[in-house]
């Protein structure tokens, strides 16, 4: 009896263990299933396919030239892929590796700590994304940060370029000496008056009020005045 009964639990203890190995293939298997569907779309049409050429119209081989170069420059490295052209750009960012490391190298501590070096889509898309949530935190704002869709399945890389040129003027404000790329952002310069200048200001008579200096329209006359005749 009591053999039968070690026997059903030890029975019993590897049905837990297989019915916890299968949910845990289920559920990898469905996570594969995904990444495999968002990275083989099926091809745009009607609206979705006149937006994305729009997108793609916006794309700039030039600004490619200077974020590659920039890109290069702060690392030290060549890119995978020399050679230029949107889909070629998109396969040298992809993986997110060069992203996290520029963006480190540019702050000067790493705000990535962990720079995932697996092929898997997943992980690739992970990187990505602990790029754009250390662009936060490096100082951009939310509306010159591209998603990661848009990098990851080639969507929008235009805005991919965008984030890159915010990433180089951020940089440059933040204390950054080396290459730079983007505009300069402007500081703020706060003016402040004593109360004295701002009285001066009141006995001033503005430029929209018609006089200045004693100068006036009187006695002007624009086009020929109405005469009524008795």
């Amino acid at each position: 009896k009591q053999w039968y009964q070690r026997r059903v639990a030890i029975t019993a203890g590897e049905c837990v263990l297989l019915l916890s190995s299968f949910r845990l293939i289920s559920s990898y298997s469905c996570v594969i299933f995904f990444l495999n569907m968002a990275s083989n779309r099926a091809e745009k049409s009607g609206l979705s396919r006149d937006i994305q050429k729009k997108l793609e119209a916006k794309y700039s081989q030039d600004q490619e030239a200077q974020c590659r170069a920039w890109i290069e420059e702060v690392l030290g490295e060549k890119l995978s892929n020399s050679e230029l052209g949107m889909h070629n750009f998109q396969q040298c960012l992809r993986d997110g590796q060069i992203l996290c490391k520029l963006l480190n190298t540019l702050n000067g501590e790493p705000l990535v700590k962990k720079i995932n070096q697996q092929k898997m889509a997943f992980k690739q898309m992970e990187n990505i994304e602990q790029f754009i949530k250390g662009c936060k935190i490096f100082g951009l704002k939310d509306g010159d940060i591209f998603q990661t869709a848009d990098l990851y399945e080639c969507q929008n890389m235009s805005q991919v370029l965008c984030t890159l040129y915010a990433v180089g003027s951020v940089a440059s404000k933040n204390g950054y000496t080396g290459a730079s790329i983007g505009a300069t952002i402007s500081e703020a310069n706060p003016r402040e008056f004593s109360d004295e200048q701002l009285k001066q200001g009141d006995t001033m008579i503005g430029l929209q009020m018609g006089s200045h200096k004693g100068a006036s329209q009187s006695g002007m006359n624009i086009g020929k005045s109405r005469s009524i005749m008795d």
